[in-house]
């Protein structure tokens, strides 16, 4: 197997941290895990790793530091995981660099999904422009999306919606498939919420693409983007 399918697991609870390393063998990857945050650093720049999935508490030294500091030499996408929800709003700012972030509790499956997601994006070049939706520009990074030259302000919900959409242009996503993605904390919420996100998504789209008609619902199934 590729050292590029190599994930890095940074973790303090050994039964979650066999738990995910379990499920992202099963997904075709290899994992290691670290319960110190000291040992971090020292590990990444010996063997890195194609992702880190980075715990925010940790024993030794916190993930905000090592995020910090690992930003300081290297690009490797960083997954933050974090049972505090008053530091979203600082992951989400993306001021640390981590790439995207997932609230405890959650589903091994859920963090599988997003480690798959942030790696497809990197061999993209950490963006999605061109393919059958022209003209659509997302920096996953920077937190920052554009159509046709126009900047699209979206709410992080928005965002995370159109990136998921945007990611396979064509497929029909169920409600309940996109719930799943657009929430990282997995609350609980209608299906119905999503039709409102998509909605005013849908009416920022046509806001920078009046002509365009890019975000379409399928009626009894669920939406698609695609030209």
């Amino acid at each position: 197997m590729s050292s590029a399918q190599d994930i890095l697991i940074v973790e303090d609870e050994p039964k979650l941290a066999a738990l995910l390393a379990e499920y992202l063998q099963a997904a075709g990857f290899t994992a290691r895990v670290l319960g110190d945050g000291n040992a971090v650093v020292p590990e990444v720049r010996s063997r890195p790793p194609a992702l880190l999935l980075l715990d925010l508490m940790l024993p030794g030294r916190d993930g905000l530091a090592i995020c910090r500091e690992l930003r300081g030499f290297t690009q490797l996408p960083i997954i933050m995981v974090t049972a505090r929800v008053e530091e979203i709003d600082r992951l989400l700012g993306l001021e640390l660099g981590a790439d995207d972030y997932i609230c405890k509790p959650f589903s091994p499956r859920e963090v599988v999904a997003r480690v798959k997601a942030v790696l497809r994006r990197q061999g993209g070049g950490g963006a999605v422009q061109g393919g059958p939706v022209a003209g659509l520009n997302i920096e996953p990074q920077a937190w920052r999306a554009e159509l046709d030259g126009h900047k699209l302000d979206l709410t992080p919900v928005e965002f995370r919606l159109l990136e998921t959409l945007a990611a396979h242009p064509g497929r029909v996503f169920s409600r309940a498939a996109l719930l799943e993605r657009i929430y990282a904390d997995h609350r609980v919420v209608s299906d119905r919420t999503v039709d409102s996100h998509v909605k005013n998504l849908r009416r920022k789209l046509g806001e920078a693409a009046p002509e365009r008609e890019l975000l379409h619902s399928v009626y009894g199934v669920g939406y698609r983007l695609e030209e």
